[in-house]
């Protein structure tokens, strides 16, 4: 399927690529069908894009990538409306804010994209704990992992 972006221009979207949110995204509850995009700039940012809306993308990342020790846990019921049995088959992405100062880049930590990877089945769940941000400042954690990844990359 072709779609027509705003951000990425024209698109070519496999069926198996279709990601489905069934109540949509909080404050986007009218968007239900997304594709993960990776504009391959090594920023390790991904967007996630409407299908449904062309102008809606929404700047998305693994947020064990500058929190290693970053866990979701999930009620019984989440797991269950994902199909899934434990997080080990569903890949977890946060929410980013990106404003005009890059260095005061943020990610939503409290309510995470969860998608299970194999039906792309996808909730953005409001997690419980009260320990995690909405805007955790993040940009540092990132550009050192970034800086690391790219010395060990240039180490082979």
């Amino acid at each position: 399927m072709k779609i027509n972006t705003s951000r990425f221009g024209n698109l070519e979207v496999e069926k198996n690529e279709i990601v489905t949110f069934t109540e949509g995204l909080l404050g986007f509850e009218n968007l239900k069908k997304f594709t993960v995009v990776d504009p391959g700039d090594q920023t390790l940012i991904l967007w996630l894009q409407s299908i449904d809306d062309e102008s809606v993308a929404f700047p998305i990342i693994e947020p064990r990538i500058f929190m290693p020790d970053y866990r979701v846990k999930l009620l019984p019921a989440e797991l269950s409306s994902l199909n899934l049995e434990n997080l080990n088959d569903a890949t977890v992405y946060s929410i980013l804010t990106i404003p005009q100062n890059v260095t005061e880049m943020s990610a939503n930590l409290k309510a995470p994209i969860v998608i299970n990877n194999g039906t792309k089945a996808a909730r953005q769940i409001v997690l419980q704990d009260s320990k995690l941000e909405v805007k955790y400042q993040m940009y540092l954690e990132l550009k050192k992992y970034i800086v690391n990844f790219s010395a060990k990359s240039s180490d082979r």
